[in-house]
């Protein structure tokens, strides 16, 4: 009997260094998915002296072995990835500089979880590389705007009310500014820039709220959920760089949130490239031009309501409508369009519906396209609807008087029907074909 108790004694004591053969903590214990399997008497004495328990798993293929340590009910879980040859490294919960950013372990690990810890994809990642243990930042540079903007992060200059940025990176702005300038300026860089705005209100009554001096890739955010206000009563006869947003170089613009842009005295976005539209919702209150370009205005996504005091639309060069829901409305004086392009215009997708006294119409389009000339002229506030197979696709409020309207929209085929309201009074059925659609209500 004695001797069957040191016997299995011995089965123990063997068991319990056995799983210190990775060099880990002296409390734990672990088995090998190779290892024999002990008596039943040898387990039950095992179980008496450790109160830890670790299981393994041996990746065959590479040699590489996943341990899952459980202390107690409230201890953390870690999870160490072990190549053959090679000692243990703790998994960081902490995201590293150098470590990747996509989340998750490496291919040579996996995670293991619990009823009591989870090993998250967003906490970590096992990296063999190690890294500088700092902390990833989100922004290169935060700023709060005010009567003194306070800038934390780098390559941001503040002087008195303007906010200049210096090199690329991503950029959150909040808070409120008059007088104020948020200016971009990074030389001849190609690195990107991001003006993300959160909840942003600027006025300048001298110059443009917001100035891409100089900035080859520059993009304006309005962060998701927020509403942001940018306003401009600067006019220079003669200057191009008039209007609440301006910039020398190309500009795009996206992101889920609300850009309220007024100019009451020039032009509300005016680039001296391209505007590109990605996404996000613009409300545009000019002067002059709502959105104008020296050489394209590409609209991809977004949802714009434009009230230009001359032209909604304005380019120079080419504009493309790719997608997108646009309703635009121009200015009263003849020899402005609600849109107007001076060389191409293209549409491919998306909605556009304007309201002017002229308008450019396509000189490519995927789908037929409808204007109606309406003989008179209508004053401002006066309601339109436009009919499509007798559904209703739009009601517009055209905030000066108008005499041409024109829609762009994917349901357009030849075959279909349309027909237009104003003030409640219906226009006759007209039949569409394929291309253009250019009808006289006079």
């Amino acid at each position: 009997m004695k001797y069957s108790r040191l016997l299995a004694a011995a089965v123990a004591v063997t068991m319990i260094f056995s799983g210190y053969s990775c060099g880990k903590d002296d409390n734990k214990a672990s088995s090998d998915v190779n290892d024999s399997t002990v008596s039943d008497s040898a387990e039950t004495t095992e179980k008496k002296s450790a109160k830890d328990s670790k299981s393994s798993k041996t990746d065959k293929k590479d040699g590489e072995k996943t341990t899952t340590d459980k202390k107690d009910e409230k201890s953390d879980k870690k999870t160490t990835t072990t190549k053959a040859g090679e000692k243990k490294s703790d998994t960081t919960t902490t995201a590293k500089k150098d470590s990747s950013d996509k989340g998750g372990n490496n291919s040579g690990g996996g995670s293991s979880n619990n009823n009591d810890n989870n090993n998250s994809s967003q906490g970590g990642s096992n990296n063999e590389s190690g890294g500088s243990g700092e902390e990833v930042k989100e922004y290169t540079a935060e700023i709060t705007l005010g009567s003194t903007p306070k800038a934390t992060g780098s390559n941001v200059k503040v002087d008195g009310g303007v906010v200049t940025i210096t090199a690329g990176g991503d950029y959150l702005f909040t808070g409120n500014m008059d007088n104020g300038q948020i200016r971009v300026n990074t030389g001849a860089s190609e690195d990107k820039v991001t003006v993300v705005l959160n909840g942003v209100n600027i006025s300048n009554s001298s110059a443009p709220a917001i100035f891409i001096e100089e900035a080859k890739r520059c993009t304006i955010k309005p962060k998701e959920g927020s509403v942001n206000h940018v306003s401009s009563g600067v006019e220079k006869k003669g200057v191009q760089d008039t209007g609440a947003i301006f910039s020398n170089d190309t500009v795009r613009l996206k992101g889920n949130g609300e850009l309220n842009v007024t100019a009451t005295a020039s032009h509300g976005i005016n680039a001296d490239d391209d505007v590109i539209i990605e996404s996000g919702t613009y409300n545009i209150d000019s002067r002059k031009s709502g959105i104008i370009a020296n050489d394209d205005i590409t609209i991809n996504e977004g949802r714009l309501n434009i009230k230009g005091g001359t032209n909604g639309l304005k380019s120079k060069g080419t504009i493309n409508i790719n997608g997108g829901y646009s309703v635009v409305s121009g200015g009263t004086k003849e020899e402005k369009s609600s849109i107007y392009a001076g060389s191409t215009f293209s549409y491919t997708g998306g909605y556009l519906y304007a309201a002017g006294n002229k308008v450019s119409v396509p000189t490519y389009s995927e789908t037929p396209y409808i204007v109606a000339d309406l003989g008179e002229t209508v004053g401002a506030g006066s309601s339109v609807e436009f009919f499509l197979n007798g559904n209703s696709m739009i009601t517009m409020n055209p905030h000066n008087d108008f005499r041409c309207v024109m829609m762009l929209a994917p349901e357009v085929s030849g075959g279909s029907s349309f027909a237009v309201s104003f003030n409640g009074n219906r226009s006759q059925d007209f039949s569409v074909s394929d291309g253009e659609n250019q009808f006289s209500l006079k």
